[in-house]
């Protein structure tokens, strides 16, 4: 029986890429938008690209935001994608001060665009980079087929800050400026990077939070 992925649709997702993606790798996928569906299902996928104010507002107008919290309470797995990571912390500094789920503690702030040399670079930060993986984390199962050559594709301008360093399972260094890659608290997931585009890496990345 194919395993079945719930993705949540809040009306700021690229649902297709990441629908695409997990149906590539044998799973069976389900587009969700009500609190009932997020009752049900097993395995949930918060996508997003955008503003993160925005994309609170369209969890808050659906409902999704206690029913989500519930989820992550029952240990059931969840990966949050880019924007869907930055809304599982809680709160976000772009443009005001927003709350967000508050799955895992912790904020959400501008990349600064000159690193402590002070050699500035482009943001929003585009393109690939190589995941370097924390000692606590080299154990995880999502991480079973990650290495040294491991590298993420990543679109974003703002950045994760948790306030606990055990979350943190990854980062990237971005011309000096190190920026979180991977989250976790228990069966809890996010990856800032796009791991639907991140070739057999984050097709790996995928492959084993399916079997969560």
């Amino acid at each position: 029986m194919k395993p079945k992925i719930s993705i949540v649709d809040y009306g700021l997702c690229n649902l297709h890429n990441v629908s695409n993606a997990f149906e590539h790798i044998g799973a069976n996928v389900m587009i969700i938008d009500k609190p009932e569906e997020i009752a049900r299902a097993s395995h949930i996928v918060l996508p997003g690209v955008g503003a993160y104010k925005n994309g609170m507002r369209g969890l808050n107008l659906r409902g999704l935001i206690e029913p989500l919290k519930e989820h992550v309470e029952k240990n059931r797995p969840f990966l949050g994608i880019c924007l869907g990571m930055q809304m599982m912390m809680s709160k976000s500094y772009e443009f005001d001060e927003i709350d967000g789920i508050d799955i895992i503690q912790g904020d959400v702030t501008r990349i600064p665009n000159i690193n402590e040399n002070n050699i500035s670079h482009k943001i929003p930060h585009i393109g690939w980079n190589k995941i370097i993986i924390n000692d606590h984390a080299s154990n995880n199962s999502l991480l079973k087929y990650q290495d040294d050559k491991s590298s993420m594709y990543f679109v974003h301008s703002y950045k994760v800050n948790c306030s606990d360093s055990a979350n943190v399972m990854a980062i990237t260094d971005y011309n000096g400026v190190d920026v979180t890659a991977i989250i976790n608290k228990g069966n809890t997931y996010g990856c800032q990077f796009h791991p639907e585009k991140s070739g057999k890496y984050g097709l790996n990345i995928l492959k084993q939070f399916i079997k969560l």
